[in-house]
């Protein structure tokens, strides 16, 4: 891997965003209308409801970082749609940057996105509810990290299926995040899916990670069982969704879909 040509690949996707203000809102202006539903919510339920007191700390933990989640998932999506709007995507398979450097370096802006989008989410948490992430403790590092690499395997698995299908399943982007907020039981126990949806849902990596949570904003320490299920759950998902993509590539070079974006 060149570090370089990744370094290359940061900074062309970061000039795309210093030069178009209307791309910040995904980095500040809905997390923050997102912060203002759900903490409102909260502290609706916390007036109708003395023993609703948790609520605040409950959505915004929930929301935060799921938060984390869906802006590396977005960041890796958006990545190759980028070069797709601009009719981009042929000249940057004809350079020297391989797939991988490629998505290494879309995978480095995102996490410069992410911090961008946790300062955004933190200021406005303590600044309007006085909640602090940090109250979950030690507990919040695992818990972040296995979020983000969660982002990384399903923008793997949206890129795999735009490659295949084309800009019609760009979609995806932003549907897939809500499939994954409601069978995670990010604001709530999976229990109270209907059963048949909640069986499915313990299939999904993330319905542990939030699960983990919940123990923890219970005053409870950090179930390690549910961690452990977690990265193994993250890390097939992960697998899963490379393998996805390389042959939906493999795909696209063979049967010349590049045409679509030329």
């Amino acid at each position: 891997m060149n570090l370089t040509r990744v370094k290359a690949v940061v900074r062309r996707h970061w000039l795309v965003l210093w030069r178009s203000p209307h791309r910040w809102f995904e980095i500040a202006f809905w997390p923050i209308m997102d912060v203002l539903l759900w903490g409102s919510l909260g502290v609706f339920i916390a007036q109708t409801d003395p023993n609703g007191l948790a609520a605040v700390p409950f959505l915004l933990a929930g929301l935060v970082l799921f938060w984390t989640l869906t802006q590396v998932q977005m960041t890796g999506s958006l990545g190759l749609m980028e070069e797709t709007w601009t009719r981009n995507l042929l000249n940057v398979l004809t350079t020297s940057v391989t797939p991988v450097e490629y998505m290494a370096g879309v995978s480095v802006y995102g996490l410069v996105k992410l911090a961008l989008t946790l300062i955004t989410l933190t200021i406005t948490t303590i600044a309007l509810y006085g909640f602090d992430l940090t109250e979950l403790g030690w507990a919040v590092v695992p818990i972040s990290a296995l979020l983000v690499v969660n982002g990384w395997a399903v923008a793997f698995l949206v890129i795999g299926c735009i490659l295949r299908f084309g800009t019609s399943a760009d979609i995806l982007t932003w549907g897939i995040n809500y499939v994954v907020l409601a069978l995670s039981g990010v604001f709530f126990p999976v229990e109270a899916l209907p059963p048949a949806v909640a069986r499915i849902s313990l299939l999904l990596p993330t319905t542990h990670i939030f699960a983990a949570v919940h123990e923890v904003l219970a005053g409870r320490p950090l179930p390690l069982d549910e961690i452990r299920v977690a990265i193994i759950g993250t890390a097939v998902a992960l697998a899963l969704g490379v393998w996805f993509a390389a042959v939906m590539l493999k795909v696209f070079r063979s049967r010349g879909f590049v045409t679509r974006y030329s």
